[in-house]
């Protein structure tokens, strides 16, 4: 997952830099003549910097989240609230990821796949951007449910796997309606010649418009799962510190990489962002070099953002005791692990299952070790 809302808005005659990772281009001044900037240097920045990046992500993360849909599907089980975010999680990821090689073709040349898939690729990248961070924060809510309220959960064991069977179709519902402004106003144009796909924002849509699209892409795309973690994690540390176990520590520190990446990836494009936010309220973005160094700020800030896509399949997913287990076995399938060697790994791992009763119980798949 992704990571910080994308967004592709004029400011100050600016043209459309496109945050999603398409090639920063140089601006249009057409209504302010006298405040032409090159902006060639962004661009050759992003020309070297960026298609790799981008292909790097693309094939760490592609490989992750496919072994994650192909454990889920090997081993035919969903059984768990943790289970169906999981897979969704990584079904919404591997749809991101395949936007990026469309933003790393782009980065080195220019947009060359038309205005049809301009828009499809623009409202892909957004739908399941917005649907990673709501599903981040679904897990936070159900870990916290899961331990601290572990006796409730076990009783409603059947209806919460209902219930996020359901929380998941809204959240991919709510994702679509919120990416419908990337569907409707994404577009290519010329810019010095160079090909771009970006929202082009009609002049008659106000100023008011284009800022509350960002300030909901920074709510949704970083507030609100990072209010959700920052609570639910404090509470069950709390609740895990109290418990009698030997592997405490170890669920600790998979709590707190689990925030510490999300502030790593996700901040420093945030604060960017609310940076072009107030830009785009005020204007306030006037000189020249700053603004090319924003912009190279902003590729910067959006590519570690994109790392959580690839990252989300250990963070959630890999570190869980069961779901080693399953990959192991499916290894052995395909003959790439003798029985002798999964008898040895069986028998090292077999006491590590649990964490003071909570961490492989139903609910806390996420958290095993």
């Amino acid at each position: 997952c992704v990571f910080a809302g994308a967004s592709r808005q004029r400011t100050m005659g600016e043209a459309t830099s496109d945050y999603s990772g398409s090639l920063m281009t140089s601006s249009d001044y057409g209504d302010y003549p006298d405040l032409f900037c090159d902006k060639s240097s962004v661009r050759q920045f992003a020309q070297y910097f960026l298609p790799p990046f981008y292909w790097s992500i693309f094939l760490v993360g592609i490989v992750g989240n496919i072994l994650v849909v192909i454990i889920y599907a090997y081993c035919k089980r969903l059984k768990t609230m943790t289970d169906v975010y999981l897979l969704n999680l990584a079904i919404a990821d591997l749809f991101f990821l395949s936007t990026l090689p469309f933003w790393a073709i782009s980065a080195y040349s220019s947009w060359r796949f038309g205005n049809f898939m301009c828009k499809i690729v623009n409202f892909l990248y957004k739908v399941n951007f917005y649907s990673c961070m709501l599903l981040l924060t679904c897990i936070s809510i159900d870990r916290y449910i899961a331990i601290v309220q572990a006796t409730k959960a076990q009783r409603f064991k059947g209806k919460r796997i209902l219930c996020s069977k359901l929380a998941c179709l809204i959240i991919w519902a709510v994702a679509v309606v919120l990416s419908l402004p990337e569907l409707l106003l994404s577009e290519v144009k010329e810019v010095e010649d160079i090909s771009t796909c970006a929202m082009h924002y009609p002049p008659r849509i106000s100023t008011t418009i284009k800022v509350s699209v960002l300030v909901l892409q920074i709510t949704v795309g970083f507030l609100l799962p990072f209010i959700v973690m920052l609570l639910c994690y404090t509470v069950i540390i709390h609740t895990l510190l109290q418990a009698k176990s030997f592997q405490k520590h170890k669920a600790l520190k998979v709590i707190i990489a689990v925030v510490a990446v999300f502030i790593f990836s996700q901040l420093p494009y945030n604060s960017i962002l609310v940076v072009k936010t107030l830009d785009a309220a005020n204007a306030t973005i006037s000189n020249c070099s700053t603004s090319k160094k924003i912009d190279i700020a902003t590729q910067v800030t959006q590519s570690i953002a994109y790392l959580h896509s690839c990252l989300n399949p250990f963070l959630y997913v890999f570190i869980g005791v069961r779901f080693r287990h399953d990959l192991i076995k499916i290894l052995k399938a395909l003959g790439c692990i003798n029985q002798f060697k999964l008898g040895n790994y069986m028998r090292t791992k077999g006491n590590s299952k649990r964490i003071s009763g909570l961490s492989e119980t139903e609910s806390t798949g996420a958290l095993s070790l």
